[in-house]
């Protein structure tokens, strides 16, 4: 497994899942589409990473900031926010859909958690039954693939990974 990345370093290359906002498709999904991490080169955007799309922390408190933030983050210069999840596309589509984020925040997958892995941010939920293989909770700054701000939970909860504790270091 890589070594937790760090501010000053350069976003792995790695290719995540998402199905674009449709306002048309209210009971289905769209088809997945491709979102690299090489498109984030010349944007700043930020990255957050939640264990399980649906589950308490996440649904009601870490994704939610960021879509009610989303007008204060973009006026500090954030031209995309991401949310990672090891859940696949369809998954991270509902969940948006769930929480009306429309085209706010990406709701992307790490279906196979190669982001999570090539970040060195997995972690092991075995013991909680959601499997070896689940993201860290966490934030992220990245301006023209360069890691500017990482915020990393050792805790239970939102702080260092909230849009809130991202907008203070913008």
């Amino acid at each position: 497994m890589a070594q937790q990345i760090k501010v000053g370093d350069t976003l792995p290359t790695v290719s995540l899942k998402y199905c674009p906002y449709d306002p048309e498709l209210k009971d289905a999904c769209g088809i997945p589409q491709v979102l690299s991490t090489d498109s984030f080169k010349g944007k700043k955007v930020v990255i957050f990473g939640v264990p399980g799309a649906f589950t308490p922390t996440c649904n009601n408190n870490h994704l939610p900031e960021y879509h009610q933030k989303y007008q204060d983050l973009a006026k500090k210069g954030i031209d995309q926010v991401i949310c990672i999840s090891t859940a696949d596309a369809f998954v991270m589509d509902a969940w948006g859909k769930w929480t009306n984020v429309s085209d706010k925040v990406i709701m992307a997958a790490d279906g196979n958690g190669e982001f999570v892995k090539a970040t060195g941010l997995v972690q092991d939920l075995t013991k909680a039954g959601m499997g070896a293989v689940r993201s860290k909770r966490f934030a992220m700054v990245v301006e023209d693939l360069k890691v500017t701000y990482i915020g990393v939970e050792t805790q239970f909860g939102v702080s260092v990974s909230g849009a809130g504790a991202v907008l203070a270091k913008l």
